[in-house]
């Protein structure tokens, strides 16, 4: 958690490499604290994934520090019911993100702390540099994780281990998040932006299948495991109909295995 007076910006735009890789930019420097007009920006822009046919992948980044957590000083004037209704701002905004179409990466230098890993945990995939610092401190300050931390933590690594971090408080460098699974590869700080990109562009332009198979997993997961398999068997289906699905079959018959390339139809 931290506080700090610049402006904030959130941008989401494509990558030159690839139109179908966006890049989710938050800005507000020195480390990106989230004052409430991020937080409306974040709602926003994580809203548009839902619409967007063009983007297929995301690398979310905030630069020399992923984000700090929210802005305590501005918090500080909020009446109760007005920060319940607030929060549920962010809340939302993060579960926009969770629940997107798109395969989505958090590049994370510098902090993420309190809604900065509560926004990390809402991608798919976390890529850390060894100066990273995550974690939950709410807690000493007499609150508690209230942007999808207390559930999203516990289903990244393990109830104990999130009791945890967010019963102290405590922040974890990025040799400890990676042994713990907070995230899912440990690089040089300079690293972890290009890396991000080079694993969006794979899946921006992998099949149609790879927004399936994410349904099938997160929607699945608090399924009955009858539910869960005809919910997957309803997507394989999917899949086998689409455009990439009937390339993909016959590229593997006529040319051998990893040779199709897909428009994600």
């Amino acid at each position: 958690m931290s506080s700090n007076p610049a402006p904030a910006k959130v941008g989401l735009e494509p990558h030159p490499a690839d139109e179908r890789l966006a890049v989710l930019r938050i800005a507000r420097p020195p480390v990106n604290a989230l004052d409430q007009q991020m937080w409306d920006l974040l709602e926003t822009v994580t809203a548009e994934l839902h619409g967007n046919s063009t983007y297929r992948a995301v690398v979310v980044t905030g630069g020399e520090h992923f984000a700090a957590g929210a802005d305590v000083k501005e918090m500080l004037g909020l009446p109760p019911e007005a920060f319940g209704q607030r929060n549920r701002v962010l809340q939302q905004a993060f579960h926009a993100l969770a629940t997107a179409p798109q395969i989505t990466i958090a590049a994370i230098d510098g902090y993420a702390l309190g809604g900065g890993c509560e926004l990390a945990l809402a991608a798919d995939f976390r890529i850390g540099g060894r100066g990273a610092v995550l974690g939950l401190p709410e807690i000493t300050l007499g609150i508690m994780p209230g942007s999808g931390g207390t559930q999203r933590l516990s289903r990244t690594i393990g109830i104990a281990a999130a009791k945890d971090l967010i019963l102290t408080g405590r922040l974890v460098r990025a040799e400890e998040a990676l042994r713990i699974g907070l995230i899912d590869q440990l690089l040089d700080d300079a690293d972890v932006f290009d890396a991000a990109v080079e694993r969006g562009l794979a899946y921006a332009r992998g099949p149609l299948a790879l927004r399936y198979a994410k349904q099938a997993i997160d929607n699945g997961f608090d399924m009955p495991i009858e539910e869960g398999l005809a919910l997957e068997a309803d997507l394989i289906t999917r899949c086998f109909a689409s455009a990439d699905g009937q390339h993909g079959l016959r590229s593997f018959v006529e040319n051998g295995p990893r040779k199709a390339t897909f428009q994600g139809r």
